[in-house]
């Protein structure tokens, strides 16, 4: 058997694995171990492998970029920005038709700026936008439906955990991919935005329990905020977005120094919002270490099986494949979304990311394509698969969020269908015309 088809059954192998419930790590580990041994026939290289790709990872300075976005996303919550969001938002749109809506969508924005975490932004607006839009009279499907949907936002919108990841696989400019996502996540929230407007005005027996009653709702604001209040919710915000984008974008700081100094100023926040006690900061350091072990755990892996796969040559073997059939640059474009958006309904985003990037980067670079803009579309066609059954983690972590029996887990996937078919309309124009992630990348100074 040769080389590339050897590596060809390791991938079959290793979704065959994950599907039956080993964790994606392991998998990806054991498959690359196995791989590199039977190519090379020889046990020594192979634990090499597994050496140099610890060695090549988690001991790299740039790695610590992880921890401290990490920690900043759950500082943000704990100091309760998601609220401030949501409250500004919904100030501004509550004179819209499906304003409610369009807030929490505009909020996921606001938040997804300073966190970065779209299981974050899911789980904080699962508490604060869902009980609002039912009490001034939207149907709970669309309501849960809207926080599942906009919460993909947060992988999205820079900073973005999902894509430092990429950037770091990839070995792209994490400040690049951070520039190039803001195009196409403004372009997802208009477009989400638009969604609802569209249901609340032709379809409003979708989105509204009574037009008539839920209009008087939204006019009648129970909680009325000064110009004093919404600065006051406001300043935290800006203050964050630009320490952490305009310290990057400008120069000021590399990543690991913005998402340090991010977290710093998060902390102070909270402190100064009396938002932490010693047992709630305990538990975000403890969540942030645990995601943080768990990310640098998987990123080591998919080093060993991007490496196994390189010693194989498979991925210019499928470049070839692809090449012979006339199928070209857009025949693998389209069958890489299709696998991605597939295997988004079984495993997270993160392990799509590790498992589908290594396998398809170095057959893709065959075609000179820009890797930053491979990196929107990657992350746009991966965000896909949290709408998605039966895995879609937005939906589960909204479910187990809310807790309320008249709110099932069928009623949250039906209400995200939409905004997934919004992000697959948002990624057919990413791919059809590129400049929409890469024109702010090509004009920063």
């Amino acid at each position: 058997m040769e080389a590339f088809e050897i590596a060809l059954v390791s991938v079959f192998a290793m979704l065959l694995l994950i599907y039956f419930g080993m964790h994606i790590s392991v998998t990806l580990a054991l498959i690359s171990f196995v791989g590199a041994w039977v190519i090379t026939g020889n046990a020594t290289i192979a634990f090499n492998l597994l050496l140099i790709a610890a060695e090549k990872t988690v001991n790299n300075f740039v790695f610590a970029v992880i921890p401290l976005f990490v920690l900043m996303g759950f500082l943000v919550a704990a100091a309760g920005m998601g609220r401030d969001a949501y409250d500004i938002g919904q100030i501004m749109l509550r004179k819209v038709r499906g304003g409610l809506g369009m807030a929490t969508v505009v909020a996921n924005a606001i938040f997804a700026s300073i966190t970065g975490a779209s299981v974050a932004s899911a789980s904080v607006f699962s508490r604060v936008a869902v009980p609002e839009m039912i009490r001034h009279g939207y149907f709970g499907r669309f309501a849960v439906g809207t926080v599942a949907g906009s919460s993909v936002l947060g992988m999205l919108i820079p900073p973005s955990v999902l894509l430092i990841i990429y950037a770091l696989i990839a070995e792209e400019s994490v400040g690049d991919l951070f520039i190039a996502g803001i195009g196409p996540g403004l372009l997802l929230t208009v477009a989400f935005c638009g969604l609802i407007y569209i249901m609340a005005t032709l379809f409003p027996r979708l989105v509204h329990v009574d037009r008539e009653e839920a209009a008087d709702g939204e006019d009648e604001e129970e909680e009325t905020l000064t110009a004093a209040d919404l600065w006051r919710k406001a300043l935290p915000i800006t203050a964050l977005v630009l320490l952490v984008l305009g310290g990057l974008y400008g120069g000021v700081f590399t990543p690991v120094e913005a998402g340090a100094a991010g977290a710093l100023l998060a902390l102070i926040f909270a402190l100064a919002r009396r938002a932490l006690t010693w047992r709630s900061f305990w538990n975000v350091l403890l969540d942030s270490g645990n995601i943080t072990a768990t990310l640098l755990f998987l990123i080591c892996s998919a080093s060993m099986y991007s490496r196994m796969l390189g010693m194989s040559g498979l991925p210019s073997e499928m470049a070839a494949i692809f090449d012979n059939l006339g199928a070209g640059f857009y025949g693998m474009l389209a069958f890489y979304v299709l696998v991605v958006i597939v295997l988004g309904t079984i495993i997270d985003s993160v392990s799509i990311m590790l498992i589908m990037v290594p396998l398809f980067l170095a057959a893709l670079k065959f075609f000179e394509i820009d890797l930053v803009w491979f990196g929107i579309v990657t992350v746009i066609a991966t965000e896909i698969g949290l709408l998605t059954p039966p895995l879609g983690i937005a939906v589960y972590v909204v479910h187990s969020t809310l807790a309320r029996p008249d709110i099932t887990l069928k009623d949250i996937f039906v209400g995200s269908a939409p905004f997934a078919l919004a992000m697959l309309f948002v990624l057919i124009l990413v791919i059809a015309y590129p400049p929409i992630a890469t024109w702010l990348v090509s004009i920063k100074l």
